[in-house]
């Protein structure tokens, strides 16, 4: 029995591809630091335009938002890549996709120092407030898409690939914590409770916002629960005080991934509706973003 028990606690040691996945928890130190770079790009920009090298109307200033421009229509390459077939065969979409963001980060900069944060006339306020709304959808739409999508591929992730990844069988719970029922009846009430709840939005905003904080509270009970049978087992079998250490600690390990990818599997159909959604409403900014942009070229060269 001991020998079966020590195979299960390898088992336990040894990483999944559940495991070796990156989760929403894991990719949000990433995800910090983008902002924060873009928070530093921003802020940069503004103490550029406060230094006074240039104005908006004169050379660097026009070339600045030359530039600016061109960055931003190169924008429209990525979803060419994606969808014109003779496109298919120029490099692989994370390139293009990976192009799109630099570009979507650095083009508004270009632009915001080109404007040196003032509105000059009424198309260009329409441009430049236009290119602020796309930029923003543009941070949000990332948020999502990272979340829906197998990192910067552009290949989607379905919810039945993403189940059997993270390896959601019950009978995995229950032979791997056979000593502990408690916890396993907890974990196995979580995972039945979240991906058979009733869909929703209220359903959605909650797996985004409440599951991760539900998670961290089910970790905590199971954790609690499973150090009594842990050491009537360690006390029976005569483990010494590292040896019950370390099974405890690879025990862990696997209620908090088994815990992670009842969480990952719940809140992909929310993170999925919601990046619909966002789509829907990104693209007709897009839209006004180029028109009012061509007008603003129009109007500048004309006047």
């Amino acid at each position: 029995m001991s020998s079966t028990f020590d195979a299960v606690l390898t088992d336990f040691a040894t990483p999944s591809a559940a495991q070796a996945e990156e989760t929403p928890a894991r990719r949000l130190p990433s995800d910090l630091l983008v902002y924060a770079l873009i928070a530093a790009l921003v802020g940069g920009a503004w103490l550029f335009s406060r230094a006074e090298y240039f104005k908006a109307g004169d050379d660097i200033g026009y070339w600045l938002g030359v530039a600016g421009g061109v960055m931003l229509l190169t924008l429209f390459s990525y979803p060419l890549r994606k969808y014109v077939r003779g496109m298919h065969r120029l490099g692989k979409v994370k390139w293009w996709f990976l192009l799109h963001i630099v570009f979507g980060i650095g083009g508004p900069v270009l632009i915001l120092i080109h404007s040196t944060f003032r509105v000059g006339s009424l198309n260009a306020g329409v441009a430049l407030y236009s290119m602020l709304i796309v930029a923003g959808s543009g941070v949000i739409g990332r948020f999502l898409y990272m979340r829906v999508n197998r990192g910067l591929s552009g290949e989607k992730t379905s919810l039945k690939q993403l189940e059997v990844r993270a390896g959601l069988a019950q009978s995995e719970a229950r032979s791997k914590l056979h000593f502990a029922p408690e916890v396993e009846a907890r974990l196995l009430k979580f995972a039945e409770d979240e991906l058979h709840a009733k869909p929703g939005w209220l359903t959605h905003l909650r797996r985004i916002t409440v599951l991760p904080l539900q998670q961290r509270l089910v970790y905590r009970q199971c954790d609690e629960a499973l150090t009594v049978p842990l050491r009537a087992m360690a006390k029976g079998r005569g483990w010494s005080r590292s040896q019950y250490i370390g099974r405890k600690r690879v025990a862990r390990r696997f209620i908090d991934s088994y815990l992670g990818s009842v969480v990952r599997v719940a809140q992909f159909s929310a993170f999925e509706r919601m990046f619909a959604l966002w789509h829907v409403a990104h693209v007709p900014f897009v839209y006004l973003l180029l028109i009012s942009a061509i007008v603003h070229v129009i109007a500048v060269h004309a006047y």
